[in-house]
């Protein structure tokens, strides 16, 4: 395919800001997906592609969170267990299947995320103090786990709903901490998915590489942010780009 060099300015622009997104709340490949497809991706390769620039912003965002001290690396293995059992079955789904239920999935999950927010807002901000379990005395949990890594491995958008839904909402930890552990869990579930995809030939370097310039742009300065706030400015941030992806689950 030609690429047309506007078309690759606005790739990284978007990228910018999916990757501040992402690494706060989830969503962002809303506005990544719909303009690789712009740029003449079928849709199933634009999925593929676009995992290259999730998987980089992770990397950056996890390097952040860690160097300010807000990666709990003890919780890592627990949580990555189920993520990842999901994250396999998820990726090979989408490698065989068209993306018919993306919008319905995508829709529910963020309304379920928006009404949770207005209804208990403490669900996802935990009080400071509040003991944080452990993925063996939450079921519940673990389970949410599953579930994030098989909707993550099928189709990236939105599934840091999910994941904040478990790790804040179930497991308990603050929201900086759970969007450390968030981002561990995108590259662990992005990585398999992402080998999955290359597997089947459904990845186009040249824009997923550019689109990673932005990505990783992002999200640096987004862990900047986000350790400098309140949990507060977090969580209603959360709730505004739960709204944002509904408008983009429903108009696009």
């Amino acid at each position: 395919m030609e690429y047309d060099i506007f078309l690759l300015g606005v790739l990284v622009l978007l990228g910018m800001i999916a990757g501040w997104i992402n690494t706060l709340a989830g969503g962002g490949s809303n506005l990544t997906l719909p303009m690789l497809m712009v740029m003449g991706l079928p849709a199933d390769v634009a999925n593929a592609t676009n995992r290259v620039g999730v998987l980089l912003q992770s990397v950056v965002a996890v390097r952040g969170f860690h160097h300010y001290g807000r990666l709990d690396t003890h919780s890592i293995v627990p949580i990555l267990v189920p993520n990842l059992i999901g994250g396999v079955f998820g990726a090979f789904l989408a490698a065989v299947t068209p993306d018919v239920a993306l919008k319905p999935l995508l829709l529910g999950t963020v309304l379920t995320m928006s009404v949770i927010i207005l209804i208990k807002p403490g669900f996802l901000a935990p009080e400071p103090g509040t003991p944080v379990r452990s993925v063996s005395e939450h079921r519940g949990a673990w389970w949410g786990l599953v579930l994030a890594g098989v909707y993550g491995g099928f189709v990236q958008a939105g599934v840091g709903f999910i994941l904040l839904a478990a790790l804040a909402g179930g497991l308990r930890y603050d929201l900086v901490r759970a969007n450390a552990l968030k981002m561990v869990c995108s590259i662990a579930v992005t990585t398999v998915s992402l080998a999955i995809f290359i597997w089947f030939d459904q990845v186009e370097w040249i824009p997923g590489l550019i689109l990673a310039v932005g990505t990783m742009t992002g999200s640096y300065f987004s862990v900047r942010f986000a350790v400098r706030v309140s949990q507060n400015t977090i969580k209603w941030f959360l709730f505004v780009m739960t709204l944002v992806s509904c408008a983009a689950a429903i108009f696009f």
